[in-house]
């Protein structure tokens, strides 16, 4: 288990995709995580649970490198849900 910071992020329009080119769907459980948990293991595919969160999220998008220890996890096309959460501590396990 590992304590990072979340935040929300949400596509716009019919071709939303991710840093590695993956099409995102509204309903989809989906974070984007920085370089450094990369390299901590959580490459893409990996199956992570967040807590305060149901379920179980998969890794399909990186982050830009100035970020560390962070996640983004998708919202689909939700922005008040996506504002709701603004940014947290959480602890994910993978």
């Amino acid at each position: 288990m590992i304590n990072v910071t979340a935040t929300a992020y949400i596509s716009r329009g019919k071709n939303s995709r991710t840093a590695s080119g993956n099409k995102l769907k509204p309903g989809m459980k989906v974070i984007a995580v920085s370089p450094d948990l990369i390299k901590k293991g959580l490459t893409y595919g990996t199956k992570v649970e967040i807590s305060g969160l149901p379920g179980k999220y998969t890794v399909l998008d990186k982050m830009h490198k100035r970020r560390k220890k962070w996640i983004d996890i998708y919202m689909g096309n939700n922005l008040k849900a996506a504002k709701r959460w603004g940014r947290r501590k959480v602890n994910i396990r993978w």
